[in-house]
């Protein structure tokens, strides 16, 4: 596979000296932490979509294909617009394997992110969970070090933050439309997803999930 081109426009920059901005509080009425099914859809799917990422002035962009297995299992392949190359990475449970270097696993999302831009929630659980709502939303502190707190719209995930020593780390918002967005504020890190095409699928061939 050739990857040059994808390996120099995702080099990682160094972060900034700055701090990750506070996390606010928990807003909403105390409500019983009982929280929607979020789940991939049952059987395979294949996803469309455009990308982009941006680390400082790195910005890369190119169109991408998600083949998703219930429960856990993804591969990701992306392109560089152009031609220019292009790479993959398999996710399973909450392992990320990137064959072939870093450049990819690098700036793809913690396990637990990247599964909340495909609207499953996959978080340890944690006895002190606490949940919040305010009309048709929920949102949801659920343990500590990191907390994980999530935001649900009706039963859509909207919204999978990670917050540590009371400040944001990472995030990863899913909007309506099937535009999604993960950003690292420390290093400004931002990875955009724009899903165009969702389609039922039937068995995937098993040489996709080698690595």
């Amino acid at each position: 596979m050739n990857r040059p081109a994808l390996l120099l426009a995702l080099v990682i920059a160094l972060p900034s000296g700055s701090c990750a901005p506070r996390a606010r509080p928990l807003s909403g009425a105390p409500t019983p932490a009982r929280l929607p099914a979020a789940e991939l859809p049952a059987g395979h799917q294949r996803m469309l979509f455009r990308w982009q990422f941006r680390d400082g002035d790195v910005l890369a962009r190119g169109e991408g294909v998600a083949r998703v297995a219930a429960p856990d299992s993804v591969r990701l392949d992306l392109f560089l617009d152009g031609g220019l190359g292009g790479g993959y990475a398999v996710v399973i449970g909450d392992q990320i394997f990137a064959p072939g270097g870093d450049a990819i696993r690098r700036y793809l999302p913690p396990a637990p992110l990247l599964w909340a831009t495909l609207g499953r929630l996959a978080v340890p659980d944690a006895a002190d969970t606490t949940a919040r709502v305010d009309g048709d939303v929920l949102r949801a502190d659920i343990g500590s070090r990191p907390t994980w707190r999530v935001t649900f719209d009706g039963a859509r995930l909207a919204r999978l933050e990670r917050i540590e020593d009371g400040r944001l780390v990472e995030s990863v918002e899913r909007r309506d439309g099937g535009a999604v967005r993960y950003e690292h504020p420390l290093s400004q890190r931002v990875l955009t997803l724009d899903i165009t095409g969702t389609e039922k699928a039937s068995d995937f061939d098993a040489a996709i999930w080698r690595h």
